[in-house]
């Protein structure tokens, strides 16, 4: 037989599941320092260039 649980429980323990997940994410996003934020867009700027200057006419 299946076991028993309360929905309401399970329901906010999912949450608080979903809810970690997310803060986990945005520190990953946004917790950088100004410098790897900087390096970052630097990688990118010379990427995009690299790529504009091969375009062939």
């Amino acid at each position: 037989m299946a076991d028993i649980i309360n929905l309401n429980k399970a329901r906010k323990a999912k949450a608080r599941v979903d809810k970690s997940a997310q803060a986990a994410e945005n520190r990953a996003r946004f917790g950088r320092t100004r410098a790897q934020k900087q390096a970052d867009g630097a990688e990118t700027a010379k990427v995009t260039r690299l790529l504009d200057e091969s375009k062939r006419d």
